[in-house]
């Protein structure tokens, strides 16, 4: 039986939902990485490390919440801080102590946190990150990396592909697109030529490297980009929303000790409900402010930002719960270790099989990368690439084989090529975890697909 007839004979149920699903949702999903062939699976509920799919089959999850859930699905104290505040009321339509209690946590962890504002997502946050260094610069012009992912607004394009040629999306307009710039990563040369011209309010990147680090920084290129950014008097954004409270507690900046203007947060620091913000230098923020006798200010140069669920108490009880939980600072260090043996037993699995690739990642997240030869690893872990020199994507035919292959293992990956381990992954999880890999590259090279 071949990986995908064995997907279709475990997910008969599955397979239903989603032929109702693509009569109500374009292609049937309702979250770009949800699409997979032949059908995605459908869960039914998730306790831990773990999801079981309406079919009943048990799932290892590598999804974790599209990142979010560092502590698991169902952490029973930020489930008892929901269920308290639910009860207590879901939206007051008014300033509340939780909000409060939420920013303090954020303020205590995150370097550049001065002061902070809240959103219900990190699309949000960059938008009002982009919003800010334009008002406070008096600047139209952005200027991002290709590949790099910053949610699906307009001014960031929403796409996890190279842009500097041709930038890409429908329905963004040409006037908006042509204030955005977008050039290729880790060349600092070329990014001081652009910031030459000053007419650009900022630069914004993931800090880890394109798309959770799918595509890796040199060393030393957030240091070099500090320094250039603030020579040519134009604001540096952190999005963290991925990295932030992940690859420390205090996010990449914390961990590269390089420290942005304006840092993007959300996922992790929700606690697993809707919930983003925008940190930074106090003066940048205070371009939020009102000013009191100053129509003129209020009316026209204030930066306006409402939102109906910006900071909703129900999302700062979960928020504010899961950060005292990792301020406490003893979930990283073995979550690394874990993750650690992860990729360095895969990537003996790799070896020993002769198939081309590596598995690569940073703190708590990987991604792999198959059908490619790679340098040689250090530690079994940490991939350099030459200088200028850019990983490939896993080809699509491949991670389709690999995700349906480890789904059919019991292991869900996020996306076709990587994943979020949690604080909750066990030994035992991780040994799992290592066999379904093992067990479906050998799958794959059986069928040929390699």
């Amino acid at each position: 039986m071949t990986i995908v007839e064995e997907y279709r004979r475990l997910h008969p149920r599955s397979a239903e939902l989603y032929e109702q699903a693509v009569r109500t949702f374009p292609s049937g999903v309702t979250h770009d990485t949800r699409y997979v062939s032949p059908f995605p699976i459908y869960v039914d509920h998730a306790q831990g490390s773990h999801k079981w799919d309406v079919d009943g089959n048990d799932l290892i999850d590598l999804v974790m919440g599209h990142g979010a859930l560092f502590l698991g699905h169902a952490h029973p104290q930020i489930t008892e801080a929901i269920i308290e505040q639910v009860q207590q009321g879901t939206h007051y339509g008014a300033c509340h102590e939780r909000e409060l209690e939420w920013a303090g946590w954020i303020k205590k962890l995150i370097p550049s946190a001065e002061e902070l504002r809240f959103m219900s997502s990190g699309t949000e946050a960059t938008m009002m990150a982009v919003r800010l260094a334009r008002a406070y610069t008096g600047r139209d012009k952005l200027l991002k990396f290709d590949s790099h992912f910053h949610g699906w607004n307009d001014s960031l394009y929403g796409v996890r592909a190279p842009e500097a040629m041709t930038p890409h999306s429908a329905g963004i307009p040409e006037a908006t697109l042509s204030n955005t710039l977008s050039v290729p990563p880790n060349d600092i040369s070329l990014v001081e030529e652009r910031l030459a011209a000053g007419d650009v309010a900022a630069v914004i990147l993931e800090p880890t490297g394109a798309s959770w680090g799918t595509l890796p920084l040199m060393p030393g290129f957030l240091a070099e980009l500090r320094e250039a950014t603030a020579r040519h008097n134009t604001l540096l954004i952190f999005d963290e929303v991925i990295t932030g409270f992940r690859v420390s507690l205090g996010g990449a900046q914390q961990r590269y000790g390089v420290l942005p203007d304006i840092s993007t947060l959300a996922k992790i620091m929700a606690g697993g409900m809707p919930g983003g913000c925008v940190a930074g230098r106090a003066d940048i923020l205070a371009m939020m402010e009102y000013r009191e006798d100053s129509g003129e200010w209020n009316l026209e140069r204030r930066v306006a930002h409402p939102g109906t669920y910006n900071a909703n108490p129900v999302s700062a009880a979960s928020g504010s719960k899961m950060l005292s939980i990792l301020a406490a600072g003893d979930k990283h260090a073995p979550l690394e270790a874990q993750h650690r043996r992860l990729l360095q037993e895969c990537n003996r699995i790799l070896q020993r099989r002769k198939m081309p690739g590596c598995v690569y990642g940073l703190a708590s997240y990987f991604h792999v990368l198959l059908g490619y030869r790679c340098p040689e690893p250090e530690d079994g872990v940490e991939w350099s690439w030459a200088e200028g020199e850019m990983p490939p994507r896993i080809p699509v035919h491949l991670g389709t084989a690999l995700k349906r292959g480890m789904i059919n293992r019991g292991v869900d990956l996020m996306g076709l090529n990587g994943g979020f381990v949690s604080a909750v992954h066990t030994a035992e999880d991780v040994d799992a975890i290592i066999g379904a890999f093992d067990a479906t590259i050998g799958e794959m090279q059986a069928e040929g697909l390699v």
